[in-house]
C-alpha cells in the first residue's frame, strides 16, 4: 500500500510540549475552533494556541462549566460556545452561528471525546455513543464548517486519535452493535480507527480547496477524565500510576503530561514542517512510520505507530460514505 507515513525529523521528542512546538510561532490572525477545549489536552492546546496569539473558540456541551474551567487555568480572551456533539441539531447550530460570523476557519481541532461506557450506550438514533462522539459527531461539524475552512485559504484539520487504532477496525456491518457484543474496548478502538480515516479521505476530498487533514495521538496521559474512567485498579495495572496513585510519567514510553501529549495537537494544527503534507497520522510530534508488527500493551510499552489499516485509502473513502448515511439518518 502506498502511504505518506514516513518521519520527517522534525526535531521534537516525546518530551517536547506543546510551547515547545509552538516556539517562535506567530499565530496572530488566525482563528480556531476546538472540541472540548476546556479539559485536558483540549484545555492545553487552547492555552497553548491562545499564548501563540490564535484567536480560539472552545465548542463545549456545558458553556458555563466550559468558562469557569477556562478562567481556573487563568487562560483569558477565549470564546466558549454551545456544542453538544451527540445532538445534530446543536451542532448544526454551531455551524450555523459560526458561518453567519462571516470568519474564516483556519484550525479545527476535533478534540472532544467521551469516556467508554462499561455497556453499550446509545444515543436518540441508536448509535453507539463512542462512534457517535468521537467521530460522526466531529463528522458533521467539519462537514458544516467546510464553508469557513476554504475561506481560509489554508486550512488544517487536526482529529485527536488514539494508538488504539492499533487494535481495532470499523465494524461495517453492525457499527452500533446492535446485534450485541459490545465491549468498550472494542468500541473505543473502532471509533479511534474512526479518527485516522477520515482525516486520510478529508485530505484526500479537500487538499485541493487548500483544507488538510491530521490525525493526531498525543500519547496516554492520565488524569484526564477519559483515561481515568477505567478506575485506578486498571491503571495500576497498566503501569500508568504508582503506589500511591499519582501518574507515572514516562513520554518516551508514551505516558505523558497534559502539556506534551497537547504537544502533537498543535504540531498538526499549525507547524510549518506540515505546509505541504497531510493525510497522515502523528505522534511524538511528528509522522509516525508505519507498523505492522502485532505487539501487545504492556505496563512498560504502548504501542502506538500507525497500523496500515488505520489508513487504508479504501477503508477511508467508504467510512466516509457509510458517515453520510448515518447523517441522513
Amino acid at each position: 500500500m502506498t502511504h505518506r507515513q514516513h518521519p520527517i525529523g522534525s526535531g521534537f521528542t516525546a518530551a517536547s510540549t506543546a510551547d515547545d512546538v509552538l516556539a517562535g510561532t506567530d499565530l496572530t490572525g488566525k482563528n480556531v475552533i476546538i472540541t472540548g477545549g476546556h479539559a485536558g489536552i483540549g484545555l492545553e492546546a487552547t492555552r497553548a494556541l491562545s499564548k501563540a496569539g490564535a484567536s480560539v473558540t472552545v465548542g463545549a456541551r456545558t458553556p458555563d462549566r466550559a468558562r469557569a474551567a477556562l478562567a481556573a487555568s487563568g487562560i483569558d480572551g477565549v470564546e466558549v460556545s454551545q456544542l453538544d456533539l451527540l445532538d445534530p441539531a446543536s451542532i448544526d447550530a454551531f455551524t450555523q452561528r459560526r458561518l453567519a460570523s462571516g470568519r474564516p476557519l483556519h484550525i479545527l481541532l476535533n478534540s472532544a471525546g467521551t469516556p467508554a461506557p462499561a455497556q453499550l450506550v446509545q444515543d436518540a438514533r441508536g448509535y453507539e455513543v463512542q462512534f457517535a462522539t468521537n467521530h460522526l459527531g466531529h463528522f458533521q461539524l467539519t462537514l458544516g464548517l467546510l464553508p469557513a475552512l476554504r475561506a481560509a485559504h489554508g486550512a488544517r484539520v487536526v482529529n485527536v486519535t488514539s494508538g488504539a487504532q492499533r487494535f481495532g477496525g470499523i465494524r461495517w456491518d453492525d457499527p452500533h452493535f446492535a446485534g450485541g457484543g459490545y465491549q468498550p474496548g472494542v468500541a473505543y478502538a473502532q471509533s479511534k480507527v474512526a479518527n485516522v480515516l477520515f482525516a486520510v479521505e478529508l485530505d484526500r476530498r479537500w487538499a485541493e480547496d487548500r483544507v488538510r487533514g491530521y490525525a493526531a495521538h498525543p500519547g496516554v496521559i492520565v488524569g484526564t477524565a477519559l483515561n481515568s474512567a477505567v478506575g485506578q485498579d486498571a491503571l495500576r495495572a497498566q503501569g500508568l500510576i504508582d503506589e500511591s496513585g499519582q501518574p507515572v510519567i514516562d513520554p518516551e514510553a508514551g505516558k505523558k503530561t497534559p502539556q506534551q501529549g497537547a504537544a502533537t495537537l498543535v504540531f498538526g494544527a499549525a507547524s510549518p514542517l506540515l505546509a505541504d503534507i497531510g493525510g497522515v497520522y502523528l505522534k511524538d510530534s511528528d509522522i509516525s512510520p508505519l507498523d505492522d508488527d502485532p505487539k501487545p500493551v504492556t505496563a512498560d510499552s504502548i504501542p502506538a505507530d500507525v497500523a496500515s489499516h488505520s489508513v487504508d485509502p479504501h477503508s477511508a473513502q467508504r467510512l466516509w460514505e457509510l458517515s453520510v448515511q448515518l447523517l441522513k439518518g
